[in-house]
């Protein structure tokens, strides 16, 4: 499927509109395959690397859906999309504000941290469209000051993530209060793990199965390369000499352990370099704070592992900067996908030890990505690179072999699916037609 535009994936002129507004041309390759898949009713598991245009490709089906099929009268909402946290949620709700801003559909939130009398106006006025987290949803269900028996459409996003969060329960149940939709479209950073697989199993009927990865086009906007360094000390040196040559503006440091986030802030601020940085354990208010600071300019650069970063939604990233190498080419996918947004470049850059050369020789070959050497005057390594780490250009015969793992992959992931299926399970979230009464 060879689409070019976003006209030709028979969207309203209304969200159209507001594509044009944000910049927004070609359909990413998650968009490509979700999008009519979606349009035409049919339930679909999907995934794609975060900074990939994920939430458009569920949110803009969900809109047109709307759009296609007007309510005849105000009413309880027709979409409901569930996120692990709050801060997903206020993220994914701004988007679809701005995707439905020529439209008169209405988007409202209900997520926890906010004061429970707060939310008496949404239960009030008409919804067309929420966005909420699981377990302050189905505390207000359970209540019966929110009624979900008109959702059509519902969708999971960061659906292993949030069963990670302990929420796959709640979910389950909210899912069984709106047995009477007529779809369900679930995303997820992957689509590994049994958990995963067996929830989606529970609520998903015949899914479309997509595993989209960044398109070649997509990943051009990114120029790629690495800095050899000696040890963990000289690492440093060339991370803050890089964010002062390259003038960098918005950049992300990915870190492997949790212990390292607070400490190398510290180091790059007592450097002068304005830095901020994410844990798993903060509190809320004092994640959206970190976040914020970057978003609005007040530092240069975040710290963060992987799993503190998900969720993260800025358009304007300039840097994606590893300073350890992840254990996964998907994993690196995902990192780098945090920049070159919404049409604009980027860059990523590793910091690489002599250890690290068979988990670059692995990102190489499954990326195809010709990744090349950089030195920074004055701060050369003194240490040479192991020879295995050289760049080599894949050939015909190794891509042919790389392209059959993946397809047996997704081939295999696909079997296991439908044994699911076939299981003896409880119904639970499933949807059920009314019994005709005689």
């Amino acid at each position: 499927m060879n689409l070019a535009q976003f006209e030709e994936l028979d969207l309203a002129p209304e969200l159209l509109k507001a594509l044009a507004k944000k910049g927004y041309q070609r359909p990413t390759a998650i968009q490509l395959e979700s999008i009519p898949a979606a349009m035409a009713e049919r339930d679909v598991l999907g995934s794609a690397p975060t900074g990939t245009g994920k939430t458009a490709a569920f949110l803009l089906p969900a809109l047109q859906h709307l759009l296609d099929n007007p309510r005849r009268k105000l009413g309880t909402p027709r979409v409901l999309v569930l996120t692990p946290t709050r801060e997903l949620a206020m993220q994914v709700a701004e988007q679809a504000e701005q995707l439905a801003q020529f439209t008169n559909l209405d988007i409202t939130t209900i997520t926890g941290g906010v004061a429970y009398q707060n939310h008496g106006e949404v239960f009030n006025s008409n919804q067309d469209l929420v966005v909420a987290t699981p377990g302050r949803l189905l505390q207000y269900i359970q209540e019966e000051n929110f009624d979900c028996r008109a959702v059509e459409i519902l969708i999971f996003d960061e659906a292993d993530r949030m069963l990670q969060m302990g929420f796959g329960q709640d979910a389950e149940k909210i899912a069984a209060e709106t047995r009477w939709r007529k779809q369900t479209l679930l995303f997820s950073a992957t689509l590994e793990g049994e958990l995963l697989m067996d929830f989606a199993g529970r609520l998903l009927n015949d899914p479309v199965q997509i595993d989209a990865e960044p398109s070649r086009r997509e990943r051009k906007k990114i120029q790629q390369w690495y800095y050899h360094a000696d040890s963990d000390e000289h690492k440093v040196k060339l991370l803050a000499r890089f964010i002062e040559q390259e003038k960098v503006s918005k950049g992300i440091i990915f870190v492997r352990r949790r212990e390292t986030v607070r400490e190398l802030s510290d180091i790059l601020r007592k450097r002068g370099i304005r830095s901020t940085y994410l844990e798993g354990e903060m509190a809320q208010t004092q994640r959206n704070n970190a976040i914020d600071k970057l978003k609005n300019g007040v530092v240069t650069v975040l710290v963060a592992t992987d799993v503190a970063a998900r969720g993260i939604d800025i358009d304007d990233i300039s840097h994606v900067m590893n300073m350890d190498l992840p254990y996964s080419a998907d994993t690196y996918l995902h990192r780098i996908g945090r920049t070159a947004r919404a049409g604009k470049k980027g860059v990523a850059v590793s910091f690489v030890e002599a250890h690290d050369y068979k988990l670059l020789g692995k990102i190489k070959r499954y990326t195809e990505e010709l990744l090349k050497p950089r030195i920074i005057e004055g701060l050369e390594p003194r240490t040479k690179a192991p020879k295995d780490g050289e760049v080599k250009k894949v050939s015909k015969k190794q891509k042919a072999r790389l392209k059959k793992i993946r397809d047996d992959k997704k081939k295999n992931e696909q079997q296991k699916k439908a044994k699911l299926r076939h299981k003896d399970q409880k119904n639970i979230g499933k949807r059920r037609q009314p019994k005709n009464k005689l």
